[in-house]
């Protein structure tokens, strides 16, 4: 997965609905509509940062409708490579499904240049460093710097979706996603633990390992 290593920690499998992680996703659509950083007005500038940095509902459902919606979203996947993220329709962006893996071949799209970076990369890794401290949990309890989290009680049953998905200053990828916690704060609790467990089980002797992780509670 990764030029030199490939090394990856993987534990669990299938697939989730990406919360708030898909901002990121929203702001790489839309990097690629417009060639990069450089291509995007003022306006469309605030609102990618609003959307990674303070996670704003509403800027994200205006990146929403500049990227296409879900076609244009879906559109946007393939480019990237991405084979198992479907984006969520009718407006319902935080409904997008992802797998682990799938968050971890967008995080090489913009944390590395392998296969086919993304156009304007370094600018959005940049607001993933910047993500406000109250919503900086997750995977930098295993020493990510770069994150974004999501977090969604479902209305069906009441039970929170909690993700995580980020990358370390010395270049490993870590992905957490899951599902059905009953308070918010047991599931941030378990990705965290979680992220801890893919960097111990790669190590840290070299940049590009990646782990990837997706589960639910017993």
């Amino acid at each position: 997965m990764v030029p030199g290593t490939g090394a990856a920690a993987v534990r669990g499998g299938g697939l989730f609905v990406t919360a708030s992680t898909v901002k990121v996703d929203l702001v790489a659509a839309l990097l690629l509509r417009r060639g990069g950083a450089d291509g995007l007005t003022a306006g469309q500038r605030e609102l990618a940062e609003l959307s990674i940095v303070r996670s704003d509902n509403a800027a994200a459902s205006e990146l929403y409708l500049l990227v296409g919606g879900a076609d244009g979203l879906d559109a946007a996947y393939r480019a990237l490579g991405l084979v198992e993220t479907v984006a969520g329709r009718d407006g319902y962006w935080g409904l997008t499904t992802t797998s682990a893996a799938d968050r971890v071949r967008l995080l090489r799209r913009v944390f590395t240049a392998d296969g086919g970076a993304l156009p304007g990369r370094r600018w959005l890794a940049g607001l993933m460093r910047r993500v406000v401290p109250e919503q900086a949990w997750g995977v930098s309890a295993a020493g990510a710097g770069a994150l974004k989290n999501g977090w969604l009680p479902r209305s069906a049953t009441g039970r929170w979706v909690v993700d995580s998905f980020g990358a370390r200053p010395d270049g490993t990828l870590v992905a957490v996603l899951s599902d059905g916690w009953r308070e918010l704060a047991e599931g941030v609790a378990a990705v965290e633990s979680a992220a801890r467990w893919a960097v111990a089980a790669l190590g840290t002797d070299g940049p590009g390992t990646t782990g990837s992780l997706a589960g639910e509670p017993s």
